[in-house]
């Protein structure tokens, strides 16, 4: 058994009587009051998580943007500096390595920030194919903390901590820039909430300042901390992937509706397959369902047609605590992927009625 790694901020987590439990080999807070009231305070107000367990890499040199263009779906030569890309690591049998965004920091240097229980794998990959270009590579994951302040008053809680106009500043753009008396933190404009905000990227010993100033800001604003509960619940109510839930090794980007970051205008690892997948259309899509009636899907659960017959499975489920209903993602031959389609879930004995429904489940 590996031993159980903390992020910097784990005895302020158990100090505030959050309920840790391990994640991605971390003692990670999964939860303080409650998921719903958390997950309301983040669609109403303002919260903090902390995501200093995912992980960092930082590519340099005059080939960083070739190595980046080889492993990447995303066309990365579209980015100037202060702006970032969702984007995915596709591998070589049609599958998906991880999801990741992809910041240009300099002229020649990007920061990659991947899912944490891939960093090592995501490494190796990555690796693999610099062996060709040669660029600089710094895995700076165990020196780095991310806090995620996310919710419609983020904005106005936190402007007081910097000097840059956190207003103006568009979804997916970035600044390098002084927070909470911290200089050269990565203040950038996205999230896995749908509701707005920042995250911010520090020094594992900047890390403690910045939170106790963000709680300090943030207090008039009914500023909380919010664990991972309530991170998988508010992101999908968005419909955003999961990586080993919505997808993995064996889902194509096109299967998981993540085409619009997967551009043909250059070649990357495996494109010329994908492309052929592309073009030739898909068996399977994954869909996003409301239950009908009362029930709670589930990871795992079957989806099953009017005949009780299986034909898909449930990747992501929950009890949409914005909605009252049960929300789930989950993947089904194209056939029953239509807007309207109606389609069962095996809630243990029963199979519950549901509507194949339009991203993203929650509205603001």
């Amino acid at each position: 058994m590996k031993k159980m790694k903390n992020t910097a901020l784990t005895k302020t987590h158990e100090s505030l009587g959050a309920k840790m439990v391990p994640f991605a080999g971390y003692n990670m807070p999964v939860s303080y009051e409650g998921v719903n009231a958390e997950h309301e305070t983040v669609r109403k107000g303002v919260g903090v998580f902390d995501v200093s367990h995912m992980g960092e890499f930082l590519i340099s040199g005059p080939n960083a943007l070739d190595l980046i263009q080889k492993v990447t779906s995303n066309d990365a030569s579209k980015l100037t500096i202060g702006r970032a890309q969702y984007s995915c690591l596709p591998n070589e049998t049609g599958g998906i390595v991880d999801d990741l965004i992809v910041y240009r920091i300099k002229e020649e240097q990007y920061l990659l920030v991947v899912n944490a229980s891939n960093i090592d794998k995501d490494w190796a990959h990555i690796s693999k194919y610099n062996n060709e270009f040669k660029a600089d590579m710094k895995n700076i994951s165990e020196g780095y903390s991310l806090l995620a302040i996310q919710g419609p008053k983020a904005v106005e809680a936190m402007q007081s901590l910097t000097s840059i106009d956190l207003a103006a500043m568009k979804f997916y753009h970035f600044a390098v820039a002084d927070f909470a008396g911290v200089d050269h933190v990565i203040i950038s404009a996205t999230g896995y909430t749908g509701s707005g905000g920042f995250e911010i990227y520090c020094k594992n010993e900047e890390v403690k300042q910045i939170w106790d100033k963000v709680f300090e800001a943030g207090a008039e604003f009914g500023i909380k901390p919010i664990g991972l509960a309530a991170r998988d619940t508010l992101r999908l109510e968005m419909g955003y992937c999961l990586y080993g839930n919505d997808i993995d090794d064996n889902t194509s980007p096109f299967e998981a509706g993540l085409g619009w970051i997967t551009k043909f205008t250059k070649d990357f690892v495996n494109s010329e397959a994908l492309e052929k997948e592309k073009k030739h259309g898909l068996e399977r899509k994954l869909i996003a369902f409301e239950l009908d009636g009362r029930g709670i899907p589930r990871h795992g659960y079957d989806i099953v047609d009017g005949n009780g017959k299986t034909i898909g499975v449930v990747t992501s489920g929950t009890m949409s605590p914005s909605m009252g209903t049960g929300i789930g993602l989950g993947y089904v031959p194209s056939v029953f992927s239509e807007l309207g389609s109606k389609i069962n879930i095996q809630v243990r004995k029963n199979a519950i009625a549901a509507t194949v429904v339009k991203l993203p489940f929650y509205k603001a």
